[in-house]
């Protein structure tokens, strides 16, 4: 990937505890190029978010990035001053929480929050800014824009709540949108509409996205690639056709297996038993090998890097030709 927009480099990011650091996501890498959209998927406690987070400069104390670089355009912008990475962020950077009413003050119209946003990142006139802010409610798809700005966010449905939230977060123009879970609280009717607007918005503007979801297939119908996290890790990562078509590590095959097709004849999905490990109890080699039927002797003792395997990469010592050659796998 030539001039990637966003670059991940072997990113930590830690809790200390009196019993020591956590590590919630440990050494993950990935690049972004312009106009992509990346889902980033995996169950509760992968480390999603932390990820969004830590790009945003939004990590809550205690969390911390403990090593790694995160670099956007060429810059780098994890270890900026405080001032600096907030005019990073709503300018050049944006993100789209699940729920929108932590992102909507109840207290102010949505006008006074639009133009807000719009005039702190560009400068514009205040009436310019309320011609912006109306087309953009008209772009996300608020009926009656024009009336509408002025309303409360209480006086929305929580469908058009989201959409003003999607409004909010392309004021400023960004050049990436860190989507976390945008459909979650929303009727299964409105979260398609939420992801199309997303998507035809993000789309005409030229904004990469990062969209975050335990839902594959939300993101088989809009990402162009996919990373699939397990206990603060990278699985497996590559374009989304070629992983839904033949996934590779056993999480991945797991994942999918899970997902009911019109042409399945199986009377029961496929379960991976178990559950996430506790991030104080992550066992030693494969974070996943208590739960994989396919681990053998070394999944217990060492965990394995992300390998290339044609047009992705496979965190999974089945796929090493020096593993595979020994013929220990059992």
């Amino acid at each position: 990937m030539t001039n990637p927009l966003l670059s991940v480099k072997d990113l930590v990011i830690e809790f200390p505890t009196r019993f020591g650091p956590l590590t919630a996501v440990d050494t993950i890498n990935f690049d972004l190029a312009p106009g992509e959209i990346l889902g980033v998927v995996g169950e509760s406690g992968a480390g999603k978010s932390l990820t969004g987070s830590a790009i945003m400069g939004l990590l809550d104390p205690p969390g911390r990035i403990a090593s790694g670089e995160i670099w956007l355009k060429g810059e780098r912008i994890d270890n900026l001053p405080n001032e600096a990475q907030r005019a990073i962020r709503g300018r050049r950077i944006s993100m789209v929480f699940q729920d929108p009413l932590t992102s909507l003050n109840p207290l102010y119209t949505i006008a006074e929050q639009l133009i807000e946003t719009i005039r702190t990142h560009l400068k514009v006139s205040e009436s310019e800014a309320r011609k912006r802010a109306i087309g953009l409610l008209d772009d996300v798809g608020i009926p009656a824009a024009e009336r509408r700005i002025d309303d409360y966010p209480h006086q929305f449905s929580g469908g058009m709540r989201q959409r003003v939230v999607i409004a909010l977060a392309l004021a400023a123009e960004p050049e990436l949108v860190i989507a976390d879970e945008p459909t979650t609280a929303l009727d299964v009717s409105v979260q398609a509409q939420i992801i199309d607007v997303l998507k035809e918005q993000c789309s005409e503007r030229g904004a990469s996205v990062i969209l975050i979801t335990h839902d594959m297939g939300v993101i088989a119908e809009t990402a162009n690639r996919v990373a699939v996290m397990y206990s603060g890790r990278i699985a497996e990562i590559g374009p989304v056709k070629d992983i839904i078509q033949n996934a590779m590590h056993p999480y991945t095959v797991g994942l999918m297996g899970s997902i009911p097709t019109l042409a399945q004849e199986e009377d029961r999905l496929v379960q991976i038993p178990g559950s996430m490990p506790r991030l104080n109890d992550i066992p030693q080699g494969c974070a996943f090998n208590p739960r994989c039927d396919r681990a053998f002797e070394k999944c217990r003792i060492d965990r394995p890097d992300l390998i290339d395997q044609g047009t992705r990469q496979v965190a999974c010592w089945l796929y090493d030709e020096t593993v595979l050659a020994k013929g220990k796998i059992a």
